[in-house]
């Protein structure tokens, strides 16, 4: 009987191609929304810090020309602490995008799999029958030389 062949083979190979390529993007994003959260997280404790610092600094007394630059540096700490999570929230919505393509393409490339298990079960089952066929043959005949010999 003639080897197995997938009609849609060039077709399921496209398709892991692609959720391949779907993967690597996916896990680029990934690491770029984990070095933003880090990014993040480091911002947040340098102003931790700082606003400690400044807190201590009042205190113990400050020049109000002092207290004006920490309350200054404060402020701009903040202002890149929201643009970092905007820039996060941006990032997160885009890795949340990309997780839907690639679960669409990994069911896509699922459901040809099945088909081609399917077929290829088909397949098996008629090479079975088809021995199964041969071998039955092969033992009436067998046994009608076996006859013809002891006759």
């Amino acid at each position: 009987m003639k080897k197995f062949r997938f009609s849609l083979e060039s077709v399921l190979d496209y398709k892991q191609q692609a959720l391949d390529s779907l993967k690597r993007e996916h896990g680029a994003i990934v690491a770029q929304v984990k070095a933003q959260e880090d990014y993040l997280a480091g911002l947040e404790s340098d102003y931790r810090e700082m606003d400690a610092e400044f807190c201590q600094r009042k205190l113990e007394g400050i020049a109000i020309l002092d207290a004006m630059r920490y309350e200054q540096y404060l402020r701009a700490m903040e202002r890149q602490i929201q643009q970092a999570i905007l820039r996060l929230e941006d990032l997160r919505r885009l890795e949340e995008a990309k997780r839907a393509e690639v679960v669409s393409a990994k069911q896509d490339t699922s459901a040809i799999e099945k088909l081609k298990d399917k077929k290829l079960d088909s397949y098996n089952k008629a090479v079975q029958k088809s021995e199964e066929a041969m071998i039955d043959e092969f033992v009436s005949t067998t046994r009608a030389m076996a006859a013809l010999q002891t006759a």
